[in-house]
């Protein structure tokens, strides 16, 4: 059985508004922050020295002693790396 066509008119409830009209651009403009002349970011600062994203094959020894401690494990992973770094440039 085929469904019954529905109402052209009729409008999903869940679409997204069209963000473009007046109503939508006054919001966005009072939402901006400003010093001056400069817009203020939201938000995190970026960092001036940012983590690189990786893909890095441990053992599951390895993964499990660092993961003990709970959330944090992977930067407590980069702290060791970068302590062995260190004795290594020392000595």
């Amino acid at each position: 059985m085929n469904k019954p066509h529905l109402d052209p008119n009729w409008v999903d409830p869940d679409d997204a508004p069209d963000l473009s009209t007046p109503d939508w651009q006054a919001k966005f403009a009072e939402a901006d922050v400003f010093q001056g002349d400069r817009i203020v970011r939201r938000g995190r600062p970026p960092l001036a020295e940012p983590k690189v994203s990786t893909t890095i094959r441990l053992s599951a020894e390895v993964i499990d002693h660092f993961k003990t401690d709970g959330p944090g494990w992977q930067s407590r992973i980069d702290a060791a790396l970068k302590d062995w770094i260190a004795q290594r440039r020392a000595g």
